[in-house]
């Protein structure tokens, strides 16, 4: 069995990648002008890199991964601070992003969208990358890109996470006060990291996590974002 790595909850599981083939003009060759004995020395951990593609998820993808997620934590996920999260609060569907390598899923995420001490933000999570790709940076993709693009639309203020300092902190992840911050569930406080581009809230966050706070509609802060409960 496979330790889940939180992210909340960076999962590395065991194979469960499927080919993606709705794009094929995306999926690369897996060896480009290699010398002449590349070929026969070459095998999966010294192969080239193939390019990571990122798309969105899709209601088709829900089934791969629940599969993936059930089986990086079994039936004790549901008890986990991700998971307890999002029984009260529903994931934004529009920031569910699945990464390929060589036309091959393997890894997803999810956002919730959250708040804390009245600030608007998301709660990134659950991270999960089939193990036969770790260490090609499709779980870093993902967390790089899916931050950007929450941040970008101006309505949430940084991104929170639990996982590993070492893991995150070169994606611009920093700790946040220890204990201060409540979870449904509990959580190794020292854990739990924040990505924001006010340095400052990395030590004013705190209290229990509540409902974003959406503006109110036909105002100039009116988004029309995605959170969708059906597949959270």
């Amino acid at each position: 069995m496979f330790r889940g790595c939180d992210a909340i909850d960076e999962v590395c599981l065991s194979p469960f990648a499927r080919p993606f083939v709705s794009d094929p003009v995306k999926a690369m060759p897996k060896t480009t002008n290699l010398p002449p004995d590349a070929a026969k020395s070459s095998s999966p951990t010294t192969s080239i890199t193939q390019p990571i593609v990122v798309r969105p998820a899709t209601p088709d993808d829900d089934e791969w991964v629940e599969h993936l997620q059930a089986l990086a934590f079994g039936p004790g996920r549901f008890a986990k601070a991700a998971f307890r999260v999002r029984e009260r609060f529903p994931i934004d569907t529009s920031l569910s992003l699945v990464a390929l390598i060589d036309g091959v899923e393997v890894s997803s995420v999810w956002m919730t969208p959250i708040s804390l001490s009245g600030i608007n933000g998301y709660l990134l999570g659950p991270l999960a990358t089939d193990p036969t790709y770790r260490n090609r940076g499709a779980g870093k993709r993902l967390v790089r890109d899916v931050s950007a693009m929450a941040l970008a639309r101006g309505q949430g203020q940084f991104v929170l996470l639990v996982g590993d300092a070492p893991y995150y902190a070169p994606l611009g992840f920093v700790p946040t006060v220890p204990g201060a911050i409540r979870f449904p569930a509990p959580v190794d406080p020292n854990r739990v990291l924040v990505h924001a581009p006010d340095p400052a809230l990395a030590t004013r966050l705190k209290g229990r996590i509540a409902a974003f706070k959406r503006p109110k509609k036909g105002t100039s802060d009116d988004w029309t974002g995605s959170a969708d409960k059906s597949r959270a």
